[in-house]
């Protein structure tokens, strides 16, 4: 295994911002950034050995910082929705920012932690080289209480997977839900088109939202209705679908509920692109998966000159379930004082050479 270390750019303030490019011994590489811990490259052989990067994102400090779409970020307190805006934690009630739809926040906005710079280290380990991203973030941070301290480790391994591994403890009782909003496209970041790969998820429901794309608590089973990925089929075959959940979300872009055990690290999801024969595996531990076929994505800046566009890659965003705060029904995402938040989500990168 092995590491690099090279400058980035700059923040307006002059503090240097740097990137980190693991490579495993198969030459599999990835790389992030210490400005929000962004997950910048996967590059990854097609069946025929052929690497291409399969993550879409941006390679400056300004594009990182100012184009949309959250590519490759480490998104917290709170990823997704909180619906109002506010939740109520020991009687007292948090006011958010609006900032999604008329009333509800998103990904704990607009302060995202994608504009801070985080501390960086990086260890070899029995798994492979792992850097590690460390955050302080003050009690009001966000308008969450507790001063919190934050680590996501990022592990590259021999098998060729991406291990993620989050952790958090507080000083007061308050919300702890991560994830990663890294968009994929097995044929390559530049390519146009998602519609002929394909996807499974064991969910066998999913939490249908309101208009605003906040869960209304019920839980609605997919078979018979294009949510269905319970057998593999291509993201095209249903996504234009007549079905008022997809058209509110102009395509994919809700939580299914997963199958496996409470607290169990299984495999959730899976993604297949047969032309290039490149196949990714999505492990987790936590309750939820949404699936989101990059809808809104519209950026002219992305990475190598790439222009990303809606539905050119697909998100596995791994979470407790959106507005989870405010919905008994749904596990929680309150971290309580003296206990560890840590949860680990593992996206493998493999072929099939079965088409060859």
């Amino acid at each position: 295994m092995a590491w690099k270390k090279e400058l980035f750019g700059e923040l307006e303030n002059g503090a240097q911002v740097y990137k980190y490019t693991l490579t495993n011994e198969n030459g599999v590489s990835a790389a992030f950034t210490d400005l929000g811990g962004i997950w910048l490259e996967m590059k990854v052989p097609d069946r025929d050995g052929k690497m291409e990067d399969v993550l879409l994102g941006y390679d400056s400090v300004d594009t990182c910082l100012h184009e949309g779409g959250h590519l490759g970020e480490i998104v917290g307190r709170n990823a997704n929705r909180i619906g109002g805006a506010t939740f109520t934690l020991n009687g007292m009630t948090y006011a958010l920012v609006i900032n999604s739809g008329s009333k509800n926040n998103l990904h704990s906005g607009p302060d995202y932690y994608r504009d801070r710079l985080w501390d960086a280290d990086v260890e070899e380990t029995g798994l492979g080289t792992k850097i590690t991203f460390s955050l302080f973030s003050p009690d009001g941070d966000q308008n969450y209480p507790g001063n919190a301290q934050i680590a996501v480790s990022y592990t590259l391994t021999p098998d060729n997977s991406i291990k993620i591994d989050y952790q958090m403890t507080a000083d007061e009782d308050t919300i702890a839900n991560f994830t990663n909003h890294a968009y994929f496209n097995l044929r390559g970041h530049k390519a146009v088109s998602i519609d002929d790969q394909q996807v499974w998820i064991d969910a066998d429901t999913f939490t249908i939202a309101d208009e605003e794309s906040i869960p209304t608590g019920e839980f609605v089973p997919v078979a018979g209705t294009p949510m269905d990925f319970t057998t593999m089929k291509e993201i095209g075959r249903d996504i234009n679908a007549d079905y008022e959940p997809l058209k509110q979300g102009s395509g994919y872009d809700h939580n299914w509920a997963l199958n496996h055990k409470k607290g169990e690290l299984a495999l959730s999801a899976k993604a297949y692109d047969l032309k290039s024969g490149r196949t990714m595996d999505v492990y987790t531990d936590l309750p939820g998966i949404q699936f989101y076929t990059a809808n809104f994505l519209n950026s002219s800046r992305g990475k190598d000159g790439a222009v990303y566009t809606p539905r050119s890659a697909y998100c596995f965003e791994t979470q407790y379930f959106p507005d989870a705060i405010n919905k008994p029904q749904f596990d929680s995402p309150v971290l309580r004082v003296g206990e560890e938040y840590h949860t680990t989500t593992i996206y493998h990168f493999g072929t099939d050479q079965s088409e060859k």
